[in-house]
């Protein structure tokens, strides 16, 4: 495959991405831990994951949010969901709560300079009215399902068919995972060639229900826990996905015109099988297992090949990142809470970073963090833990003792910050209201 040459100079790079926008592709997986990946060492094989890892760059320091909806509100806006109530729990089935109408997001930046859009997966950004549904948000095109936590096999959420194109309840069978990445490859061949591309594929694998094809169950046999057992063979069909769709941009002629970006929405949950080591914690907690998250950059000859950087990144980066990368003016009105890293990913010039919040609420726990450069403060159930993070990534020496006026400070900020939250903002509710029940055909049910 013929490369360019890399660009050292932002300032070159930036006026070729003025000249012509290059196709944008997020992959976003769901519940895959820090040490779920092959480049990390894990068990599981996941050799198109580790082909971008050697194309691209792996963003070693990447943060997201510790459970599902905050990230993907975090990855669209460009802001704190904390601002807009959607900060410490995920937006349940039987919640009437979306992401405002006047949150700016990504794919209404991209189509207004000329983006063909497409969402193909889960959007768990709200449901029960129509204005809060993907093709209500910039995309052309949406295909999926719009709560998590679906049956991989039957599409449903608790009894009710939740896969739609576009607005419209559809009936298929297979694997969603397999599904997800047949329509992306679809959009991908059959994409209006006089536009870029904007791919926003949000897998809802390997997150619960716990459930994969048998062949996959069959080859991780040598696994003795019947859990990490089948998450493995869910990773190993979601890394079967991202190469199928690698190969559609590569047969399509798209790879050197198309920027890639890959992650993982949160930490894996331990107790589903997902696996941290060395971090400390999990998917629902503010510890690194729970937000450091495997991720890469892939853009031929924009990123350097096989680098690995070391610059602090979160979701919240990625709109005001790829937008820059892009070449594309974004239209939002409110401030973004992310930093334009795009000069510093492709100069390999770590940039020193803002305050970093973090926060979720778990069943009856509460977790707070905040990192501010070297130092982070992780808050369980009001119990401090303080840490140099560069040189503990793992957290394992708390020093909050030795500290105590660090401590008041961190905690001081981390309060100013908790008072952004809305009145009416959602919180932790793990069961449906008494009388609930799930609609036959959720992409309907939206008013």
């Amino acid at each position: 495959m013929k490369r360019r040459t890399f660009l050292s100079l932002p300032v070159a790079c930036g006026a070729l991405a003025q000249a012509r926008h290059p196709n944008i592709v997020v992959l976003l997986a769901d519940d895959l831990g820090w040490a779920d990946v092959g480049y990390h060492g894990s068990e599981i094989q996941t050799p198109h994951i580790d082909r971008l890892a050697r194309q691209g760059s792996q963003l070693d320091r990447f943060y997201s949010f510790p459970v599902c909806s905050p990230t993907r509100s975090g990855l669209m806006t460009g802001r704190s969901p904390m601002r807009y109530g959607v900060m410490y729990s995920v937006v349940r089935p039987w919640l009437d709560y979306g992401l405002p109408t006047d949150e700016h997001i990504l794919p209404q930046s991209l189509k207004a300079a000329g983006y063909e859009t497409a969402i193909t997966g889960k959007w768990h950004l709200g449901h029960s009215q129509a204005k809060y549904l993907p093709t209500s948000r910039g995309f052309d095109h949406a295909y999926g399902h719009v709560n998590g936590a679906i049956d991989y096999f039957s599409h449903e959420r608790d009894g009710g068919l939740d896969w739609h194109r576009d607005g419209k309840s559809v009936r298929e069978e297979g694997y969603s995972t397999d599904l997800l990445a047949a329509e992306a490859v679809r959009l991908i061949r059959r994409r209006d060639r006089a536009k870029p591309l904007f791919l926003y594929t949000p897998f809802n694998a390997p997150h619960a229900p716990l459930q994969a094809p048998p062949r996959l169950i069959e080859k991780y046999a040598a696994i003795a826990d019947p859990r990490r057992r089948t998450f493995a063979a869910m990773v190993d069909a979601l890394d079967t996905a991202i190469g199928r769709v690698l190969a559609a941009l590569d047969e399509e002629k798209m790879t050197e015109d198309t920027l890639v970006l890959f992650c993982s929405d949160n930490g894996g949950p331990l107790n589903q099988g997902a696996r941290n080591t060395p971090l400390r914690g999990a998917k629902a907690t503010t510890f690194e297992g729970g937000i450091r998250v495997p991720a890469i950059l892939r853009w031929p000859g924009r990123v350097k090949e096989g680098a690995k950087s070391a610059q602090v990144m979160t979701m919240l980066d990625v709109f005001p990142t790829l937008a820059a990368a892009a070449g594309v003016t974004p239209q939002n009105k409110l401030p973004f809470d992310g930093k334009n890293l795009w000069p510093a990913l492709q100069g390999g010039q770590a940039e020193s970073r803002e305050d970093l919040f973090f926060a979720v609420e778990a069943g009856a726990r509460t977790y707070l963090a905040v990192r501010r450069g070297e130092w982070k403060l992780v808050q369980e159930d009001g119990t401090n833990h303080l840490f140099r993070i560069e040189d503990d990534p793992n957290e394992t020496n708390n020093l909050a003792a030795q500290h105590p006026e660090l401590v008041r400070d961190l905690a001081g900020r981390i309060e100013r910050w908790k008072a952004l939250y809305p009145p009416g903002g959602i919180h932790e509710s793990s069961r449906p209201p008494s009388g609930w029940k799930a609609p036959p055909l959720w992409a309907e049910a939206a008013k």
